[in-house]
């Protein structure tokens, strides 16, 4: 997974929350869009995980 898409979609997605809450969306609406912000945020630990792992994989010569 690439972090830095991974990084962008989350942003856009907490720009759209953040938007819609001042317009007033209904709140199973922000509710969605937080899950899917919960949903980015997690790939995104996992792909800083992943990518952390493959550097301590080559420090340890592995």
């Amino acid at each position: 997974m690439d972090i830095q898409t991974l990084t962008v979609w989350i942003r856009s997605h907490y720009a759209a929350l953040k938007a819609g809450k001042d317009a007033g969306q209904t709140s199973a609406e922000l509710a969605l869009i937080a899950g899917a912000l919960l949903v980015g945020a997690g790939l995104l630990v996992l792909a800083i995980r992943t990518k952390l792992m493959e550097k301590i994989g080559i420090i340890n010569g592995g």
